[in-house]
């Protein structure tokens, strides 16, 4: 792509020549120590202000008004925005002014990167700000930010950039988070929340592992896989679409508590709820159920809306939703006849068509009566959950991963965590017998023979790892950026995976 400079980017070349023929390094290789930071100095000056006499912080330039000898600027480092008093005098003690008059004036611009050392004062209008002794250019912008706007609205102040399209804030996320404080908070946020899960993981003995993305074998999902090739060993291998299967293959090798924050990548459609490369953990407990594990992720869900907002309500759109225990918890038949009407429970897969068809459900030629029910259940009930729900209880054709159900053979021990009408979780009691494993896998392989793209492969050295022996195991997947949308109130995916997937740029 070629490079195509605008008229004010052709300015601010022009201003970094200058610079440099003035001596002064645009993008000099030096460490500029800091020792505040701008929530630091906006929070504890005015009971400490005598620790604040000599401070050193660096940022961006976001705004700055001129009044001759004086100028008042804005710096925004990673914690925040401070005001600067910038003086001719200070700056330029000596005779030549050219320094604040030429380069400070003229030279600079909104965007450049900047390191000043001065103290923090109060002016007359009461506001804290640094009185700048020097400053230091650190990195010049040749780019231009877009303009911030700041407006009010019905008494609050609200902000607005210069993004027409909302897809440039993905594709410029640099810029996104440079003039969006609250996107940076929101990616804030989902880094504590990956970090309470691990708190409470590693408090309950569990281990951290790894298990590989690249896999001759995709598995322990049902969706359509990236397929590459390996040239050396020249080999087709597949871009893991869930790590479930290794996860499995280390509590057969004897780790009884296990879990993985994994990278997975499905070839599917992208929505506001899917992106092709997204995060998950699964967590492996070997002596436990579903049933426990039911119990383990309301306190974990609980514990995380505790941590991030110091309350178990969180505020997503107009829903105000209750992490608090205990949950609601119906079976996939219960919501159905719930939300329908209508007793799915025993109907084949002629039967089960022609529901779909009377809900005026759009289903694929292959679609058998697991994929089939899983759509009833997608459209009729799913967007209806907005508290968290366990749904448990599936039909053994949706989940040839897991372990019948002890009391009803046609269905199996699994359950699915709904909340803000998305599944965020989903576990079951894991199969564990062999033989049985093998007789779903190739079930699997008949509708994959149909036109299914989703249906598992048939892995047969996971199927070799079970007849060595896996004790009775719980398994669950959450989905990080689902759960991530929950907990920041966003509307999108997009709006919480820094790089989100984008067709390509005109």
């Amino acid at each position: 792509m070629s490079l195509s400079l605008s008229e004010h980017e052709i300015v601010r070349t022009q201003k970094k020549q200058e610079l440099e023929a003035l001596g002064i390094d645009p993008y000099p290789s030096a460490t500029f120590f800091t020792n505040t930071s701008a929530e630091d100095i906006l929070g504890n000056y005015p009971a400490d202000p005598g620790r604040y006499q000599q401070v050193s912080l660096a940022g961006r330039l976001m705004s700055r008004r001129i009044m001759g000898s004086a100028s008042f600027v804005e710096l925004q480092d990673a914690t925040g925005k401070v005001q600067l008093y910038v003086h001719r005098d200070t700056l330029c003690p000596d005779t030549d002014k050219t320094f604040y008059n030429t380069v400070f004036k003229k030279l600079l611009d909104i965007g450049d990167i900047v390191g000043v050392q001065g103290y923090v004062f109060r002016t007359q209008m009461g506001t804290i700000s640094v009185h700048v002794r020097q400053l230091t250019l650190l990195s010049k912008a040749l780019k231009p930010l877009p303009v911030v706007k700041e407006v009010m609205e019905q008494g609050t102040k609200k902000t607005y950039d210069a993004f027409t399209d909302p897809e440039q804030r993905y594709r410029q996320r640099y810029v996104d988070l440079t003039v969006n404080p609250h996107v940076r908070a929101t990616f804030v946020k989902r880094a504590q929340l990956i970090r309470s899960i691990r708190q409470y993981l590693e408090a309950r003995g569990s281990l951290e592992v790894e298990t590989p993305i690249l896999q001759p074998i995709y598995g322990g999902a049902a969706a359509r896989p990236f397929k590459t090739h390996h040239n050396a060993l020249d080999m087709p291998l597949y871009l893991r679409i869930a790590n479930e299967l290794y996860l499995k293959r280390l509590v057969v090798g004897g780790y009884e508590s296990v879990y993985e924050f994994a990278k997975d990548f499905r070839n599917e459609g992208m929505s506001r709820f899917h992106n092709p490369e997204f995060t998950m953990l699964e967590w492996y407990v070997a002596y436990r159920d579903y049933l426990w594990m039911m119990d383990r992720i309301e306190e974990l869900l609980e514990k995380i809306a505790l941590d991030l907002h110091g309350t178990t309500e969180v505020q997503v759109g107009q829903h105000t939703i209750n992490f608090q225990r205990p949950w609601k918890r119906l079976t996939m038949f219960e919501a159905i006849h719930h939300f329908t009407g209508i007793d799915v429970s025993n109907m084949g897969e002629a039967a089960l068509r022609d529901t779909a068809h009377k809900l005026d459900i759009t289903l694929a030629a292959s679609a058998g009566e697991g994929k089939i029910i899983d759509e009833i259940f997608g459209t009729q009930c799913e967007p209806n959950l907005i508290q968290p729900t366990f749904i448990t209880d599936y039909p053994i054709s949706m989940s040839p991963l897991a372990k019948r159900h002890r009391d009803h053979p046609a269905l199996v021990e699994r359950f699915e965590v709904i909340c803000n009408g998305k599944e965020v979780c989903n576990a079951f009691s894991e199969l564990n017998d062999p033989i049985d494993q093998r007789q779903r896998l190739e079930e699997q392989l008949a509708l994959g023979t149909r036109g299914d793209e989703e249906a598992m492969a048939l892995d047969e050295d996971f199927l070799r790892a079970l007849r060595y022996g896996m004790p009775p195991t719980v398994g669950i997947g959450i989905g990080i950026d689902r759960l991530a949308m929950i907990m920041t109130d966003a509307a999108s995916i997009q709006e919480v995976i820094f790089f989100p997937q984008m067709r390509p740029e005109n």
